[in-house]
């Protein structure tokens, strides 16, 4: 019997990844593979899909055919379309059909498999084996939802680059599914072929970059509800002023792409006020392109995977902003933007701090082993209890002698409450919210408490 392996992707970086994968040898041979584009963009219909990105051009070699997800369910969003559980077959015998697929064996190949389109894909083909692959820092955060017994128990490993040497992901590691690492030489290889492919297709989107200038990673956090948005215009003011103050006379800031256009003015005011050129990077490119190209001399940002990858791939000096307001302000405590957020506070200078960025080297894999393995596995117990509970003990013992002023931060006194951990809860009484028949007494006794008072 043929086998078909079906790689989704929503990301230029995403599909750089797969690339990345398949040149490592990290994929069994297959008759056919094809790339199967989703447009994730709340308008995809004017939004271009990333088969259209600068440098895509580059990856295409690497598979066989490339289809569109968005076209096979149209006009249903990707974002937020799965089918229903009777109408499964229908489906995958429309999919099959449309894609010419046949009778063969699929072979999925998904990101972020624990929302759609990842979950809506693999409910189509049910019996098809599933390879997740990471991307980001999310990996190293637990398993945000429940995947029930029809997913979780396809899933045979999961494939991550290694933008934390010494770090090992939590994702998945529930349902023992194994974590293997892309190669960075094989990914830095890859995103050399991207950034050439773009300035091939007669793109000058980084003619006007400075080489050697500081950049500023935009993230537009306000449209995740995460701040305001004129906290996120001081976010990024702190940026130009925290560059300017470490010497930088040159000032690159690439926005996030949807982030509205008149951000930028006030940025370009106080860089010229403080004697430094502003430039605007309105291109659809990937930082790690621009890294290769104008090979700035500082990388700042909030939680961007791109600074990790600025730092572990390419060596440039990083700093990062705001990171404390965001662990202050992310709800609920599960958002799985916390791990991200954590990682980069906890690994990277405050770019306020200008001797600590001066001074900063990036963490030996045996000090991330030893220091931040133990943090992250205790806020990721408090994120997902449920899930990890062999991560208790561990976490008890890391709260119990780490928990102060500096790492308060990372914690909810209110989570820490529920879940009867040091801190908040005297160590004789950890035992309560595990007890079921004190549980059941402090329920019937919240219940009372609400009767009487009505």
């Amino acid at each position: 019997m043929a086998r078909t392996q079906l790689f989704l992707a929503s990301t230029l970086y995403g599909a750089a990844t797969l690339a990345a994968a398949l040149d490592a040898g990290s994929f069994a041979a297959a008759d056919r593979r094809l790339l199967v584009v989703c447009n994730n963009a709340a308008i995809p219909e004017i939004t271009p899909p990333l088969d259209q990105a600068p440098g895509f051009a580059a990856l295409r070699s690497r598979f066989d055919g490339l289809v569109s997800w968005n076209e096979a369910i149209h006009p249903l969003h990707p974002g937020g379309w799965a089918p229903r559980a009777d109408d499964t077959p229908i489906w995958e015998r429309y999919v099959r059909m449309l894609w010419d697929l046949g009778d063969d064996a699929v072979e999925l190949i998904v990101e972020s498999i624990q929302v759609e389109p990842a979950l809506a894909v693999a409910a189509v083909f049910q019996g098809a084996p599933i390879t997740v692959y990471a991307d980001g820092l999310m990996s190293y955060g637990p398993t945000r939802n429940k995947l029930g017994a029809l997913v979780d128990t396809r899933i045979d490993r999961l494939l991550h680059l290694d933008l934390v040497p010494g770090l090992r992901p939590m994702l998945l590691s529930e349902h023992g599914v194994e974590s293997e690492v892309v190669p960075s030489a094989e990914f830095t290889k890859v995103l050399a072929e991207v950034a050439e492919a773009s300035m091939d297709a007669g793109r000058d989107d980084l003619n006007g970059v400075p080489e050697g200038a500081a950049l500023l990673l935009g993230q537009y956090l306000s449209a995740l509800g995460l701040i305001s948005a004129a906290e996120e215009e001081k976010l990024h003011l702190s940026m130009v002023r925290g560059a300017a103050a470490l010497g930088h006379r040159q000032i690159v800031f690439k926005p996030h792409p949807t982030a509205p256009a008149e951000w930028t003015e006030p940025l370009k005011a106080e860089a010229e006020r403080l004697g430094a050129t502003f430039t605007v990077l309105n291109s659809p490119v990937l930082a790690e392109v621009v890294y290769q190209k104008a090979r700035p001399a500082l990388v700042v940002g909030c939680f961007s995977t791109a600074l990790l990858t600025a730092s572990v791939l390419y060596g440039i000096p990083v700093a990062r902003t705001g990171t404390k307001l965001l662990l202050d302000r992310l709800t609920p405590y599960q958002n799985s933007n916390r791990i991200p957020v954590t990682i980069v506070h906890a690994m990277l200078p405050d770019l306020a701090d200008t001797k600590a960025v001066k001074a900063w080297q990036p963490p030996s894999p045996q000090r991330v082993a030893a220091e931040l393995t133990p943090l992250l596995h205790a806020v990721g117990y408090c994120m997902q209890a449920q899930a990890y509970p062999q991560l208790r003990e561990e976490a008890v013992a890391w709260l119990t002698h780490h928990l102060n002023d500096d790492t308060w931060p990372y914690f909810k006194r209110r989570r820490l409450t529920s879940l009867g951990l040091p801190g908040v809860v005297p160590a004789r009484l950890a035992f309560v919210p595990r007890n079921r028949t004190v549980r059941r007494v402090a329920r019937r006794a919240r219940a009372l408490k609400k009767a009487t008072s009505r």
